[in-house]
């Protein structure tokens, strides 16, 4: 997706994320804009969801207020369209027509919140609150992953099978008779690969073994080479 707001500028401070409006009413654009800037809140506003779509989503933690109801493209349908875009943006919707089915769709389609207008403007807030958190916990998550990704990628295959069957739970003696190798030599790979990707323990190991979804690996064998 790339961006061309309505409006053009951000404000406020840009540690603090920013919320993405998108509604069709001027006026909710401007009192939502004005509240979220009251709070040190950077801001982007838009009159409809294909607005949106012509615009960068920020590279920052950030959260999108979404009418449900908006000229072309539904609040709803957008929804759908960004989960198949793979634009992880968490969605607090509003509206002012909501019902049951509606509200029930978009909270299992991942909405962080659905609040009908007229709302309490702390309800808002605690809602935009929750869903920055998520998107910045997304992105400490996918930095991690991609840490551990480029770590993981520097060691041998062989390093990477007893890795693979660490994760597992296998003990070394176990590794070294799937592996056809020594006890001694898997513990040699062991100190090596923890030394490589930065683990002190098998807790580590574990952890970002957790991470690159190791766990779900084939099983390697002695035919490895390493």
């Amino acid at each position: 997706m790339s961006a061309r707001p309505t409006q053009q500028a951000d404000s406020g401070p840009s540690e603090s994320g920013t919320v993405l409006i998108v509604d069709d009413d001027v006026s909710v654009r401007e009192a939502l804009d004005s509240l979220f800037r009251s709070v040190g809140l950077k801001t982007r506003t838009f009159a409809s969801a294909i607005e949106f779509t012509a615009s960068d989503v920020p590279a920052t933690p950030c959260c999108l207020v979404l009418d449900v109801r908006l000229p072309g493209l539904s609040g709803l349908d957008f929804q759908t369209h960004l989960a198949k875009t793979a634009v992880p943006v968490p969605i607090v919707f509003m509206t002012g027509h909501g019902d049951i089915p509606m509200s029930v769709r978009a909270m299992k389609a991942g909405a962080v919140d659905f609040l009908t207008k007229p709302f309490r403007d702390q309800d808002m807030l605690d809602a935009v609150t929750e869903a920055m958190a998520q998107d910045r916990r997304r992105r400490e998550n996918e930095k991690a992953i991609a840490a551990s990704r480029e770590q993981f990628e520097t060691l041998t295959p062989r390093e990477r099978d007893i890795m693979v069957l660490l994760a597992k739970g296998l003990l070394n003696k176990q590794i070294a008779a799937q592996l056809g190798l020594s006890e001694i030599t898997v513990k040699i790979h062991r100190g090596r690969l923890m030394k490589k990707i930065g683990a002190y323990t098998l807790a580590d190991i574990i952890r970002i073994a957790s991470l690159l979804q190791l766990h779900d690996a084939p099983p390697p064998g002695p035919e490895t080479d390493g």
